[in-house]
């Protein structure tokens, strides 16, 4: 009985010293672990961006970094540019997106939008008055789709830049979300996900947007009592 007792103990021991041996690789590998989930999303992009083809990103029920960009037949090259990296992370939506855009006519980020709202996405879209009427601009079409807009109605221009995916991660930059600017035009768009710098942005669309309420809109000014 007591040799037996010996050899669990014996066992327990060599146990718990292979245990507190691996302890360390173990603590490193977890640390390794979170730190790799917990790290930042920073992303540069800088256009004018190669022409590519972004169909297969348009159709694929997920968007995100493993999906391919092969599948579509047309001669466009189907490779990663700075636009389907933006679309990527605009289709990566999956509760809320909110856009802040002073002229928006790419047809590729106009149809992301609207396959965002048809998911159940729920999407609010500020832009400037001058140039929502433009032709070609994709206002029109988010609006008859059921998407919520809102403008401005003074002399300045609503020129920000920027979107807020699931209230987490931020796209801003120069770019004007149009086919001339992706296509042309010397332009960044950063996307990050910084908790104060995501906080700052939706403040200040939830300040214009609640100015831009259609129930401020002044078409026939009051005259002034005498």
């Amino acid at each position: 009985m007591r040799q037996l007792r010996w050899q669990v103990v014996v066992a327990a021991s060599v146990g718990l010293a292979l245990a507190l041996e691996a302890l360390p690789s173990a603590l490193l590998w977890l640390w390794a672990w979170r730190r790799r989930r917990q790290r930042p999303q920073r992303e540069v992009l800088f256009f004018p961006s190669q022409v590519t083809c972004t169909e297969a990103l348009l159709q694929a029920q997920d968007a995100g970094p493993s999906a391919s960009l092969e599948g579509c037949g047309c001669s466009l090259p189907h490779v990663e540019s700075s636009l389907s990296r933006l679309l990527r992370t605009l289709l990566a939506a999956r509760a809320s997106l909110e856009l802040c855009l002073f002229a928006f006519s790419s047809p590729q980020l106009g149809r992301a939008v609207q396959l965002l709202h048809q998911r159940g996405v729920r999407v609010r879209v500020i832009t400037d008055c001058d140039y929502m009427a433009l032709n070609g601009s994709q206002i029109g079409l988010l609006r008859k789709a059921g998407i919520q807009v809102r403008h401005d109605q003074d002399l300045g221009y609503m020129h920000h830049k920027f979107a807020v995916v699931d209230r987490k991660v931020l796209i801003t930059g120069s770019l004007n979300w149009t086919t001339q600017a992706i296509q042309n035009n010397r332009e960044n768009v950063l996307i990050l996900d910084d908790t104060d710098c995501v906080r700052l942005f939706l403040e200040e669309f939830e300040r214009i947007w609640d100015e831009f309420n259609p129930a401020n809109y002044t078409f026939f000014p009051q005259k002034r009592g005498r």
